[in-house]
């Protein structure tokens, strides 16, 4: 058996069965669909940023480089149209999550997907911690209502959808409405008892809770679990780990970046929102509070999709003599570009290819160790503001910095190494094309 096969068959024995079944586990898409649903909200909210400090500040790079300032005296004041949008997007962050979560895994139970994220919902606020009293006047603190109240929205949409739906199956507690109601009607009271039963045991279990513990579920989930995973989502060694996982699942033809999709987001929510915060607040990203993010590998070591394809295609048309290769790449170029890689995964490809497998996979920490150090010795910003992931190198990492020149240099930088790393497997899989060919006529002759 040849090398080839027995590392397919490795990878079909091992590790595709495991990262299947975790991509098709309905806890796991549930909470993956629920943030994939807020990106669009958390994305408006970035862009709103992005606008307000690097086009309509003064010291903004748009506004510095075409004067803005001069042409429209006291454009900063514009700012104030924009910056309302932070709260509500990320500032409202886990009432978003526990709903669609709630409502996402009650679809997939075969349960009633509306009302259970109302009631994920409600019960959100149930246990939610007591307000506060001042000058005889109480105020709802919203701490928890962004990124640190993330996790308990994850914990309250799960374990609400899993009792609500088994609750609401169970024909006994079911109230029948006459035909004559109205189907709106008649669906509010089918689960009405569930929905009690469900509120109750969230109220009671609440009540208990708060008699050994101040703050109740979302201090005690944010300073047990959710303290930690913010801190490796801004430890360089856990991300780099986290990377190679998600490209290792690529080559064996998994969606890698998906699959891993709710660690990912676990990790990176809080200090992506902390940093947005900061960056509403001083108008910088210079000095924000997590400069090292999932975010900062994703930027700068995605140059061309997951792998840093970009620099792959490149290598090829510089280095390559076997024209199907260099076909591939001219036709995945302009996919590329705008960082999508499934023409070259694909077609070259780099699945389950021995050889593409290393800088496939290593290729993107060379990046990480690049742009770590440059964030580290502060030669740039952290990149902190969300940009459409589709926008092309260095222009992402230009934006991604807030307009910072640094981040443009640094991406080129970063696309040059990927280049470098990738041209000696380039030339290599063209030797071992050589030598197959040749034992290909070798057989032919002897024949």
């Amino acid at each position: 058996m040849s090398f080839m096969s027995k590392f397919e068959s490795t990878i079909e024995k091992t590790l595709v069965p495991v990262a299947s079944k975790l991509n098709s586990q309905r806890h796991v898409c549930a909470v993956r669909d629920a943030f994939i649903l807020t990106f669009p909200v958390t994305m408006a909210g970035s862009l709103m940023l992005l606008i307000n400090f690097v086009i309509l500040s003064p010291k903004g790079f748009i506004n510095q480089i075409l004067r803005l300032s001069k042409v429209f005296p006291n454009i900063e004041q514009y700012q104030a149209i924009f910056t309302p949008v932070i709260k509500g997007s990320t500032d409202i962050l886990a009432i978003l999550v526990v709903f669609l979560v709630a409502r996402n895994l009650a679809k997939a139970m075969g349960g009633d997907d509306l009302l259970t994220g109302i009631t994920a919902l409600s019960i959100f606020f149930i246990i939610y911690p007591a307000n506060i009293s001042i000058e005889n006047q109480s105020y709802m603190a919203t701490r928890f209502f962004g990124a640190q109240g993330l996790f308990v929205a994850l914990i309250v949409g799960l374990l609400v959808a899993e009792i609500l739906t088994r609750f609401s199956k169970n024909k006994k507690l079911e109230i029948k409405m006459p035909e004559q109601v109205p189907p709106a009607v008649a669906r509010t009271f089918k689960i009405l008892i569930p929905v009690i039963m469900t509120t109750v045991i969230f109220a009671i279990s609440n009540y208990i809770l708060l008699k050994f513990t101040e703050g109740g579920l979302h201090t005690l989930v944010y300073n047990i679990l959710q303290a930690p995973m913010t801190a490796l989502g801004s430890n360089a060694f856990s991300i780099i780990l986290i990377s190679i996982v998600c490209n290792l699942l690529w080559v064996m033809g998994i969606h890698g970046t998906n699959t891993m999709s709710a660690v990912i987001s676990a990790m990176t929510v809080e200090p992506r929102a902390a940093n947005l915060t900061y960056v509403t607040e001083m108008g910088t990203a210079w000095g924000a509070p997590y400069p090292i993010t999932y975010d900062t590998y994703y930027i700068f070591g995605t140059l061309g999709g997951s792998g840093s394809t970009l620099g792959l295609i490149i290598a090829i048309l510089l280095v390559s003599k076997l024209m199907d290769q260099r076909e591939i790449a001219k036709l995945s170029l302009g996919c590329g570009i705008f960082n999508i890689n499934e023409p070259v995964i694909f077609g070259l490809p780099i699945v389950l290819n021995p050889i593409m497998l290393v800088p496939f996979v290593f290729a993107p920490e060379v990046t990480s160790i690049i742009t770590f150090s440059a964030v580290n010795f502060k030669l740039m910003p952290p990149p902190v503001y969300s940009v459409p992931w589709t926008t092309p190198a260095p222009i992402y990492q230009f934006l991604a910095t807030g307009g910072h020149w640094t981040g443009a240099v640094v991406g080129i930088i970063c696309l040059v190494a990927t280049v470098l790393v990738y041209a000696p497997f380039v030339i290599a899989s063209n030797k071992l094309a050589a030598k197959d060919t040749d034992r290909s006529g070798e057989n032919i002759v002897n024949i």
